[in-house]
This record gives structure tokens, C-alpha cells and sequence, in this order.
């Protein structure tokens, strides 16, 4: 039995997906089961609940060979401490109740590199990752640089404004990576009853892209021009305050992206293993196109 923890996001639904199609036997910690896809409520197990409340986690891990963890995003937490070590304990402990074997987590770049410390989300995905690899279950990180698919919040700014907007040095390159490259690792992984102790497995992308690389591949997918649009960590933050995120959180999202401007998702090295196969230009032309239009 594999538990999937978040099964409704982005990598979550692609990752069940990708384990019902393999006959894995699925138990899925839902809030909402409605929105599961008929075809996965009816093929797997369903706890209801939040994977953070030590009762539900405790029911879902009962009897589980692996599970998957995703620690949601949270805008409202009072910290990102809260949001990913806080929200993880009752799970670690569940963990070691129940003795699960093997767990796969989502987490990011950074770890031992001076950035890592100040890095908002990132600092405490880390420690989140302590914390579970200290349970002494067999833990692997699946550590990621940002996602393609955060581009899918601006498809307004990119139809009404031709633009998007981000934080990071226009010429910086760093890589980025696809959500169905980030499930497929992470289901290799959690079927691969080999592997034991802790550690991390990055997924890098193909090829590192600056956003003014971005800006250009976007335009010529699109076939309209788009210009990439550098913006301040204080207006990022006023508008994410704006939308109703905590204080500390927003200043956390602050401190990530001034990471990463230092070049905290730089310093993983690429090799072939943590190369994955989607292209930004794939990404855009499959995903970023038809949500535009």
C-alpha cells in the first residue's frame, strides 16, 4: 500500500495517475474528495482529512508500505516553519508508529550552501527533511529548483499585459523543471523498494534558462511578443500581503527569491541522473500555450 498525501495538486494528480496506470494499490489523504477524477476515487482508498492532523495521517498510515509527502503550500501560516516542520511532526510519527518503510518527499535545492539558511521555504523544506530523515525512516528528498508551472499564475499578465513578472536577475540561468518530470521521479522511487537510509534526488530540467531566454522562448510559442519584467522583493511582497498571505510568509517568499538571485538552485551539479527530459519549450507548447489561449 502507498500513501499519496495531496493528491489533488499539481504533482499529486499526475503521481496517482502515473501509480493507478502501474497497479500500485493507492490510499489517497484528501480534504476534498470531490475533486478527485471519478476514475481515482473509484481505484483507490480514500482517507478524509488533512495529512496534518495527527489523527487522519495516523489512520492513513496504518498498514503502509510507502507514502508520499507533499507539504501544502500555506498562505496563511504564521511562519514557514509552521507551514512545512510544524504541519510534518504528526506524520513523523506516524511514520515510526506504524513502521513504514520508505518515504518520498517533495522538497527543494539548497542544502549546504550559504543561501540555505535565510531562504524562506526553502530553509525550512530542509528542515523539514531533517526532520523526517530522523524518524529513521528510509527518506528520499525530491529536491527541485522552481517549477515551469508557476508561470500558469501569470496567464493573465500575459494575455492583457504581454509580460510577466518576476524577481530574478533577467540574465540569471538556473534550471527550471516540469511537474510530470518531478511525479515521474518521485513514483520511480516510491516502487523501488530497494533503496534505504536518507538522502536527496535533484530534478533539474534539461538546461538551465534565464527569464530573458524565457521571455523569448514564450513569445515565439505564443507568436505575440512578451517581455520579462523585473520587480523589487517589496512590491512582490505588498502584493502577496495584498491576497491575504501572512506577514512572515510573504517575507519568506522574499527571502527565497533573493536566494536563489545568489544562486542557491545553481549549486546542485547537473549529471544524468538529475537531468529530466521536458524543455521549457516543451512545457510551453503543451501547457503554458492552451492555458494562454
Amino acid at each position: 500500500m502507498i500513501v499519496i498525501t495531496a493528491p489533488t495538486s499539481t504533482i499529486g494528480r499526475l503521481l496517482v495517475d502515473d501509480l493507478l496506470d502501474r497497479g500500485a494499490p493507492l490510499r489517497l489523504v484528501a480534504r476534498d474528495p470531490s475533486r478527485l477524477a471519478p476514475h481515482v476515487r473509484e481505484n483507490a482508498e480514500i482517507v478524509v482529512g488533512s495529512h496534518g492532523d495527527a489523527a487522519v495521517i495516523d489512520r492513513a498510515c496504518a498498514g503502509a508500505e510507502a507514502v508520499f509527502w507533499l507539504a501544502p503550500a500555506d498562505p496563511a501560516a504564521p511562519s514557514a516553519e509552521a507551514a512545512f516542520v510544524d504541519f510534518t511532526r504528526p506524520a513523523c510519527t506516524a511514520f515510526v508508529r506504524h513502521g513504514v518503510r520508505r518515504v518520498v518527499g517533495i522538497s527543494a535545492l539548497g542544502r549546504g550552501t550559504p543561501m540555505a539558511a535565510q531562504a524562506g521555504p526553502v530553509t525550512a523544506s530542509l528542515a523539514m527533511d531533517d526532520l523526517i530523515a530522523a524518524s529513521g525512516v528510509a527518506y528520499r528528498a525530491v529536491v527541485c529548483p522552481s517549477f515551469m508551472h508557476n508561470l500558469l499564475h501569470q496567464t493573465g499578465a500575459l494575455r492583457e499585459q504581454h509580460a510577466f513578472f518576476m524577481t530574478i536577475d533577467p540574465d540569471l540561468k538556473s534550471p527550471l523543471v516540469a511537474t510530470a518530470d518531478i511525479a515521474a521521479t518521485a513514483a520511480g522511487l516510491l516502487l523501488d523498494e530497494s533503496w534505504r537510509g536518507s538522502g536527496e534526488v535533484a530534478c533539474l530540467g534539461p538546461e538551465d534558462v534565464s527569464p530573458r531566454e524565457m521571455a523569448q522562448i514564450i513569445s515565439e510559442v505564443l507568436g505575440t511578443g512578451i517581455d520579462y519584467r523585473r520587480i523589487p522583493g517589496a512590491a512582490l511582497k505588498e502584493r502577496m500581503t495584498g491576497f491575504g498571505m501572512t506577514e512572515a510568509m510573504a517575507q519568506a517568499m522574499v527571502d527565497m527569491f533573493d536566494a536563489k538571485n545568489r544562486g542557491l538552485d545553481n549549486a546542485a551539479p547537473r549529471t544524468p541522473g538529475s537531468t529530466t527530459p521536458t524543455t521549457f519549450r516543451q512545457w510551453c507548447e503543451n501547457t503554458l500555450r492552451p492555458a494562454v489561449s
